[in-house]
């Protein structure tokens, strides 16, 4: 094992984590059970990968990068089962794949961007940062809520999880962010997604549509 990797308890699922962002969870089944239980024994992370399509129960075949998740708070119930939540804190690239026990592990390393001209994540990052704040505060209007401030990260990798998390997309869109290693392209593609939904829910706001009842159009529910 060379330095920087290490084994890491691996829980497919299909839902892509992005550092910085939480994740409720339900755990039930045997095998994820036991993982949570030697995860909190250990204070070790586990790792949230998004499952492929085609994969068959019990021998799921993750994409081959992750973000490591740390529990947060932790509630078993009576009948073993968990309730939980999760923060993600770091991307990883899966280096092989083990099933010595129920649940799936695996060698991985850490998953980082390159460098980037800062001027220009600086001019990126304030573009998709106004158009995510439309973007929320028209969901807010459209669900006949009242609009809130919303903590949105500045700092630009920052801000190009959150968006990538809440917008949205398809799990396959979002795992392609995940596995970018450029923020900067990360960035200028949600701002190319921004730019096509916030004029769409501005036109369905003032022509009276009632778009925000199709719940895979919202975050908000």
């Amino acid at each position: 094992m060379s330095a920087g990797t290490f084994e890491l308890a691996l829980f497919p699922l299909n839902v892509v984590l992005f550092p910085g962002m939480v994740l409720p969870l339900h755990i039930f089944e045997p095998r994820y059970r036991l993982m949570i239980a030697e995860c909190q024994e250990e204070n070790k992370p586990f790792g949230v990968v998004l499952a492929k399509e085609e994969s068959e129960h019990l021998r799921e075949e993750p994409y081959p990068v992750g973000t490591t998740a740390e529990i947060q708070e932790l509630d078993e119930l009576a009948d073993g089962r968990y309730n939980l939540m999760a923060m993600g804190v770091q991307r990883f690239h899966i280096l092989s794949q083990h099933r010595e026990k129920p649940y799936l592990s695996g060698l991985v390393e850490p998953y980082e961007d390159v460098p980037e001209p800062e001027q220009k994540l600086a001019t990126a990052a304030t573009q998709a940062h106004d158009l995510f704040n439309t973007y929320l505060q028209m969901l807010f209007q459209a669900a006949g809520k009242k609009a809130k401030q919303i903590n949105i990260p500045a700092l630009p990798e920052e801000l190009s999880y959150f968006i990538a998390y809440l917008m949205d997309m398809e799990v396959e869109q979002k795992q392609q962010l995940l596995e970018s290693i450029s923020t900067l392209q990360r960035l200028q593609e949600e701002i190319t997604v921004l730019r096509r939904e916030v004029p769409f829910m501005r036109q369905m706001l003032t022509g009276g549509g009632h778009f925000i009842d199709d719940p895979d159009r919202s975050i908000l529910n």
